[in-house]
């Protein structure tokens, strides 16, 4: 049953110490493993829920992944870094949005987001459209929530050749509960800091050994440590499952999901800091401060295996979105450091998404070479709409004093010269080829290309014109694996993608940049892979990231645009997850990342800049110790160093560190009660940014009970 900133800062070496010895101790902890797991019950290193005595014993760690290469593949086998964050996971620290996961990804960060949607930042790149659902794009911009969440995979570097277009850092795919044939009985109702109130329920059943439903969904009406902000949200994702025939198996599922919150776009700085305000502090007008999510998503994915060694699988996805978004918001500070200046805009956007994927999977043998062989192709269309207008305000309304921000100053909505009225078609035809090559036990090697023909037709509704572009881009990938041992892997791997003109939200084509080669991201890594025992995986991973092909002003002519070498990034990154222990399991990993402009492309973006919110160290630990079958305690540290809120380097968001802490108790097989701290020193610190008017305060001590039961 399946569960569901410089180098003017001076570096941390905690952080990476602390991490760096937890993956070499790991050993010591673990003994060895073949002797180790004869002692255990084995039944604990499956994917499966599990009671002992009366006690729950959850997973953080995976095996396998089938996101990286398309094909089920051992983690240990993939010539990538790749971060799972699982549902236990998520449970034990009582996470309810995708975000909030990436704390403990090895160098992924969020961006605020203007206050309106996820938007990680992957190795120095920063995407609002970098996200998927089982596989297939899920690139609206707005927030999602984990209540039909099994488990979300950080896939890093260039990733083109899986996913097409975008992945420039890396992606971020959820896979969700699905009907599998079992019977799932479980909830959850949480109270809180914040006034969060929130149940999820998760229900599933099998009919006889061929088919199955299932049922998730989740409810939320809370409040915010932030001065009149509220969130309230809902979802519901039937599935069902059915054999049709021996060798074919049919999944259909369809999501509803609405979010409505206040759109919240944090203080503004001065003098190179965040302002000195009450955490709480709302900088605008509340009230007019509103974003809205609507998702209707239905999927139907069909496998069908024509033998042991050759399998067929077809999944099909359409999904309409409706996105609104209206703030008002802190724009600059005064001079004396006492007025701010607010602005505001509002923004109406639908999609319509299509896509179909098909994928053949071969496993074949030719001498002592074992091949498994991809094949596949990508049909998408997406339609969208956008609408966006400027909030005026009567003379001197809009400036109000920095003491007192959060005003209910009136505004009136309209369009400016340069605001969005358009509807666009994107269009993509993607073939993609893979060999997998085992050459012997301890060779291996990854080699695949894609080529995307992806078109979009712009049209705008003020005046009329039309905008086109037209891109036909390979994107390759090869990596080299050598094991000297079973649990033992080394890597080196080369990857490119891709950024159209179009943008991340298909809607930035314009007369200059129609014709323009799309953005380039070449991503080269070197890494190991561990699975010290079956139940402790450690990862090691060091890359180098550029991106070319960026648009700038021609210096020798202002009304033509040229494109240049823009930036690079490279880092380290380290990870550990899985038990030390029987009674102790632990997620974390460290990151160093270094990224810098390296051709100056306008006043702000300066050659040899900073990349924004690009932190040099990050790192973060959680643990939870069962004491025994009742009771368990978790503690978690999250640190994140010094970054810059935009990439002009005026702003520095200071360092922070941030412990979190749980307790659990089970009363019986069927109910358990949690406890979560979030902040547990109550420090004030800076969770994110937008720009260097828009940081994002982090909560102040917060507290949540949970009741989990089954039934």
């Amino acid at each position: 049953m399946s569960p569901s900133c410089s180098a003017a800062f001076r570096p941390l070496r905690t952080p990476l110490t602390l991490a760096i010895g937890l993956i070499l101790s790991a050993h010591a902890f673990a003994g060895d493993a073949s002797e180790e797991d004869a002692k255990r019950d084995p039944t604990k290193n499956v994917d499966t829920v599990i009671v002992v005595g009366q006690r729950y014993l959850p997973d953080y760690q995976v095996r396998q992944t089938r996101s990286a290469t398309k094909t089920d593949t051992p983690l240990i086998n993939v010539p990538q870094a790749v971060t799972v964050i699982t549902d236990k996971l998520v449970a034990d620290q009582a996470i309810t949005t995708l975000s909030d996961t990436f704390r403990y990804i090895p160098g992924v960060g969020t961006s605020q987001g203007e206050g309106n949607r996820d938007q990680a930042v992957m190795r120095g790149n920063s995407s609002n459209a970098d996200f998927y659902v089982d596989g297939i794009r899920d690139d609206i911009a707005y927030y999602r929530d984990t209540y039909n969440l099994e488990r979300a995979e950080a896939l890093k570097g260039a990733n083109a050749m899986i996913f097409g277009r975008g992945g420039s850092g890396g992606v971020i795919n959820r896979i969700t509960k699905l009907a599998d044939g079992m019977n799932h009985a479980s909830g959850t109702l949480q109270l809180g800091s914040g006034l969060r109130r929130r149940g999820t329920l998760d229900y599933g059943i099998g009919f006889g050994e061929s088919a199955g439903f299932r049922l998730t969904s989740v409810y939320e009406n809370s409040n915010s440590f932030r001065d009149d902000a509220y969130l309230k949200r809902y979802g519901i994702n039937p599935s069902f499952s059915v054999d049709v025939g021996a060798a074919t198996r049919l999944q259909l599922s369809f999501e509803r999901f609405h979010d409505d919150r206040t759109a919240d776009r944090g203080i503004p700085s001065f003098n190179g800091r965040p302002v000195n305000t009450p955490p709480s502090t709302f900088f605008g007008n509340p009230k007019l401060s509103r974003t809205e999510a609507d998702v209707a998503a239905f999927d139907a994915i069909l496998d069908h295996a024509f033998s042991d060694n050759l399998n067929l699988r077809n999944h099909l996805r359409l999904a309409n979105y409706d996105k609104y978004y209206q703030n008002i918001f802190p724009s600059s500070v005064d001079a004396s450091g006492t007025r701010v200046t607010l602005a505001g805009y509002r923004s109406d956007s639908s999609r319509r998404n299509l896509f179909n994927q098909t994928d053949l999977v071969w496993k074949v043998a030719s001498g002592a070479l074992h091949h498994t062989v991809l094949a596949g192709v990508e049909l998408a269309r997406q339609a969208t709409d956008n609408y966006r207008t400027t909030a005026y305000f009567a003379p001197g309304a809009n400036i109000v004093p920095l003491s007192n921000p959060n005003v209910n100053v009136p505004a009136t909505f309209s369009q400016s010269a340069t605001d969005a009225d358009n509807h666009g078609i994107a269009k993509t035809a993607a073939l993609y080829l893979q060999d997998q090559i085992e050459f012997s036990p301890q060779w291996q090697a990854i080699v695949g290309v894609r080529h995307d023909d992806f078109r979009v037709d712009l049209h705008n509704n003020r005046n009329g014109q039309n905008f086109s572009s037209s891109d036909g881009m390979l994107s390759p990938r090869a990596g080299l694996i050598y094991k000297p041992l079973d649990t033992v892997s080394f890597y080196a791997t080369y990857s490119k993608a891709f950024q159209p003109r179009a943008g991340d939200q298909l809607a930035s084509l314009s007369a200059s940049n129609a014709a323009l080669k799309p953005e380039s991201f070449r991503n080269r890594e070197i890494g190991a892979k561990w699975d010290i025992r079956k139940d402790l995986q450690a990862s090691l991973a060091v890359y180098r990231l550029q991106r070319s092909n960026v648009a700038v002003t021609d210096p020798a002519d202002s009304t033509k645009l040229i494109l240049v070498d823009g930036q690079y990034s490279k880092g380290v990154e380290i990870g550990l997850a899985g038990r030390l222990t029987e009674h102790w399991q632990v997620m974390g990993g460290y990151a160093w990342q270094d990224g810098e402009i390296t051709t100056t492309q306008s006043a702000t973006a300066v050659k040899g800049n900073t990349l924004a919110q690009l932190p040099n160290h990050s790192a973060s630990l959680w643990n939870r110790y069962d004491f025994s079958d009742r009771f368990g305690a978790g503690l978690g540290v999250i640190y994140r160093g010094n970054f810059y809120a935009s990439v002009d380097n005026m702003v520095a968001i200071p360092a922070f560190t941030r412990v979190d802490a749980a307790l659990y108790w089970t009363l019986n097989p069927s109910l358990q009660l949690q406890l979560n701290v979030e902040n547990l020193g109550n420090i004030r610190y800076f969770a994110s940014a937008n720009s260097n008017s828009n940081i994002s305060p982090g909560a102040p001590r917060s507290a949540w009970v949970s009741v989990n039961f089954r039934f």
